[in-house]
């Protein structure tokens, strides 16, 4: 429960939320996804998936729009239905316009906005696997 309430208030009191709550169907609480264990996010209408790096997945009837205002930096809109942690990328394959995350996921860059991300990719202290 003290978990739930430092991350809902992280959520009112800062411009980077420390985690996102969720509320499961069929459970009493709900529970709070830290933004580090966040590999990408995944939009369909208003709903959006949000993906961890353990593999797991949740629904909330939110926008990526919508959460993407409340995040860091390093989380970056590489699609109309996928926004991503950079943090997380284990692999890029320019030739596909494909980043493979942990988890074992693979997102696409779109076609617009493919040279902006694989040029931001490239400016990172480590490189990735091409």
């Amino acid at each position: 429960m003290n978990q739930l309430k430092s991350c809902l208030e992280a959520q009112a009191n800062s411009m980077e939320a420390s985690g996102i709550t969720i509320h499961i169907p069929g459970r009493i609480r709900n529970i709070c996804v830290s933004t580090d264990e966040i590999t990408f996010f995944e939009g369909e209408g208003n709903y959006t998936y949000i993906h961890t790096a353990a593999g797991k997945r949740y629904i909330v009837s939110r926008t990526i729009k919508h959460l993407m205002s409340n995040l860091g930096a390093n989380f970056v809109r590489i699609h109309k239905s996928y926004s991503i942690n950079t943090g997380h990328i284990l692999e890029k394959c320019e030739a596909d316009r494909t980043l493979r995350m942990k988890g074992g996921k693979e997102v696409m860059i779109s076609r617009r906005k493919a040279k902006e991300i694989m040029s931001l990719l490239n400016s990172f202290p480590q490189p990735l696997s091409a």
